[in-house]
């Protein structure tokens, strides 16, 4: 493996802290009654609790029982045991041996490390904190299910032969065995464990983070991508990830497809990228990396997608979904992964940064970014920005709140969103918005039912559809939003939406326009002309019956908004009302007490629409789509966050000059008020939707939308779908 020997010298210095730890847990096998994972001596513990090698020192030699009581023991063993599967895992991938495996025993191997976790096993689990709670108590239950689970991120680390992350996991695992072999601890000592755990080691976690999206060296699924033969599925067990039916399908189902197909699907999603830059006036020549994140199952299609950015000067970067707590994002995967192997279990560990997130660790953080940035500077300086295809079918989530999970305090919410405030403006300073640009593509996958491969062929007709067209009708529609003051926005069919969004005044509309004529470049596929409205005067109820946002389907979403600002909301996901509020809060908020409306925006594709409508998927479309069928209202930044300053022109030459609203302004007096961090795009169907009329200072008022059709002039070709 090319990959593999970037972490010769690394693995080499570490051996003997990695040998030491992995002893010193397999005589923890024996001493709790198990029977040790790979025959190493069984060693006396020593008292050395220090962090390093001291935290694994071994003593002599004897075998003897563990002190540590009941019901503690069945943790560790549960856990020494992993570790064991984990030491036996890196050793044969670094003698290439799972190379020799037939597909059944690299599925059986599979589901051994994963089976923990996956539904059926979930509930004995001590990754599940309710049963940890109920096994280890209140105090000690939660902290160490967190610390199992982060524990399980080991399996990823032993397939890319990172032998530095499993040893500070191990040496962590062995401090906090010998604290229970002195009697039970303080719930303050275990905790306390845990936060130096991942505040000293920040250096290393944050900061592989940061390079491994900057860094084409580390190659580890570009490898895979390319070395593999692709018709021969063993290769997807080559990442490490959790593989389901769902991969295996997508996978197979792609390599039935002709080539040119692949190549046409690859060429929109680079072709998008790059048009991008070219209608936002920016050098691509200048750069010279781009990253592609996506779902596993599609590696024919990345690729061709690989080759064809080649062509255009591009090397590429792959990275996987963050792994450690201290940068994963609580709402999304960023980086290829593959489907969930539970999504409770994700949704259960997602704020486990509440162990230790306090004021002293945001600023060691924010160190640590600064420092990361700076010692890859020059990557940064290459890089181009992010290339993502998306996938759209599964059914919907619908958590369960678990009072033994963690969640952020107040002031723990405060200060992930003053991390969030501080940090832009240095990625910003080395990945500057206005030199960069992304595309977004998604495609199915086969549990969106019976019909998967007529819906795929149609997603690709919807992704391919006729860019002068529709640039076309929408410069018509832009016609008319630029003769008004603000939109009256009205719902149908039991959807209450009631908003009135206000827009910026034009001193030359010759000149001037207030919405974007978007076409299929970074958000594919085509279709939606899109402006950052006034806050003031934007005023009203916005209603969605079923929305899904993510993985989770929000049921009778409600937003009510005065001046631009979210004032109220609701959903029906629980029968309690306020478990629905803290899921808006948590999911669409982002621990925000409120956002503005950083976009509205109307959907032009009801080629989209009407395929949704002809299979059923309409509640399944990922935002992508979704947000092109219909009028979507964004909460959170604007539409041009960090790049406001950098015109923006539409094909007919006049300049864009809502780019900013009365919160983004802040950023000329004080950056850390001008921005949260978030964009999230709610989309009323068409179904739904009933009237999008323009209000003019004059007392016009010019229909673009009446009764879900479109009837301003030259638009009326949309309804041909409807």
């Amino acid at each position: 493996m090319k990959y593999q020997e970037l972490w010769n010298d690394e693995n080499t210095q570490i051996m003997e802290r990695y040998d030491l730890a992995t002893d010193r847990i397999a005589a923890m096998v024996t001493e709790l009654g198990g029977e040790s994972g790979h025959g190493a001596a069984v060693m006396e513990s020593g008292d050395e609790t220090d962090r390093g090698a001291g935290a694994a020192e071994s003593g002599s030699q004897v075998s003897r029982r563990s002190a540590v009581a009941e019901p503690y023991r069945g943790y560790f063993l549960a856990a020494a045991k992993f570790a064991g599967q984990i030491e036996e895992l890196a050793r044969r991938q670094m003698r290439d041996e799972l190379e020799e495996l037939s597909l059944e025993e690299l599925q059986q191997l599979n589901r051994e490390l994963y089976e923990d976790i996956l539904p059926e096993h979930y509930g004995e689990s001590y990754a599940n904190p309710a049963w940890a709670a109920k096994l280890l108590g209140a105090e000690f239950g939660p902290l160490l299910s967190a610390f199992y689970a982060q524990m399980r991120e080991a399996i990823v680390f032993a397939y890319e032969c990172r032998l530095t992350d499993i040893t500070i996991l191990w040496e962590t695992l062995i401090e906090i065995y010998n604290l229970f072999e002195d009697g039970v601890p303080s719930e303050k000592s275990v905790r306390d464990v845990l936060y130096w755990f991942h505040s000293d080691y920040t250096d290393v976690t944050l900061t592989y983070r940061i390079r491994e999206q900057l860094d084409p060296e580390l190659s580890f699924a570009r490898d895979i991508i390319l070395d593999s033969d692709l018709s021969d599925l063993r290769y997807l067990y080559r990442f490490g990830e959790y593989i389901s039916q769902a991969e295996l399908q997508i996978a197979g189902f792609l390599n039935q497809l002709p080539e040119e197909t692949i190549e046409k699907m690859a060429s929109t999603y680079t072709e998008g990228y790059r048009k991008g830059f070219e209608v936002t006036g920016r050098d691509l020549s200048k750069k010279s990396t781009v990253c592609i994140r996506y779902e596993l199952g599609f590696e024919r299609m990345i690729r061709a997608a690989i080759r064809q950015f080649e062509e255009m000067g591009l090397e590429t970067i792959l990275y996987r979904a963050a792994t450690w707590s201290v940068t994963k994002s609580p709402n999304r995967k960023i980086g290829y992964h593959g489907t969930p192997a539970n999504r409770q279990y994700d949704y259960d560990h997602r704020y486990d940064q509440a162990i230790y997130f306090d004021k002293a660790f945001k600023e060691r953080k924010l160190a640590v970014l600064r420092t990361a940035y700076e010692t890859y500077r020059k990557q940064a300086a290459q890089y181009a920005g992010p290339a993502v295809l998306e996938t759209f079918g599964e059914d919907g989530f619908q958590p369960v709140n678990k009072p033994e999970a963690y969640t952020l305090s107040k002031k723990q919410e405060q200060l992930t969103i003053a991390y969030a405030n501080e940090s832009m403006p240095v990625v910003n300073q080395y990945l500057p918005g206005d030199e960069t640009s992304f595309t977004i593509i998604a495609f199915p996958v086969p549990a969106i039912g019976p019909d998967f491969e007529e819906i795929f062929a149609e997603t690709i007709r919807i992704n391919t559809l006729d860019y002068e067209v529709y640039k076309e009708i929408q410069q018509h529609i832009i016609q008319v939003l630029d003769q008004g003051t603000h939109v009256h926005v009205t719902g149908r069919n039991g959807n209450e939406t009631d908003i009135r969004v206000s827009l910026h005044p034009l001193s030359d509309v010759t000149r001037e326009t207030n919405f974007e004529n978007c076409v299929a470049d970074v958000n594919i596929p085509v279709g939606e002309v899109f402006t950052s409205p006034v806050l003031a005067g934007t005023t009203g109820l916005l209603h969605v019956s079923r929305v899904y946002l993510g993985d989770i389907q929000f049921r009778n979403l409600r937003i009510r908004f005065e001046d631009g600002m979210v004032r109220e909301y609701s959903c029906d996901n629980f029968e309690n009302p306020e478990e629905g509020k803290a899921l808006i809060h948590q999911e669409i908020l982002k621990n925000h007490d409120t956002l503005p409306l950083g976009e509205f925006a109307i959907g032009t594709n009801t080629a989209a629409y009407a395929m949704a409508e002809k299979f059923g998927i309409v509640s399944k479309l990922p935002i992508l789509i979704a947000e092109k069928m219909g009028p979507h209202f964004a909460v959170g930044d604007t539409c041009y966050s960090w790049s406001e300053d950098s015109p923006m022109y539409n094909p007919d030459g006049r300049e864009v000059i809502a780019r900013d609203n009365e919160i983004s302004i802040l950023r000329k007096e004080d950056v850390s008020k001008a921005y949260f961090g978030c964009h999230l795009d709610i989309t009323i169907p068409y179904s739904e939707l009933g009237d999008i009329v323009v209000m003019c200072a004059d007392g016009r008022e010019l229909p673009v939308i009446c009764g879900g059709r479109f009837v301003a002039e030259g638009t009326e070709g949309l309804n041909a779908e409807l």
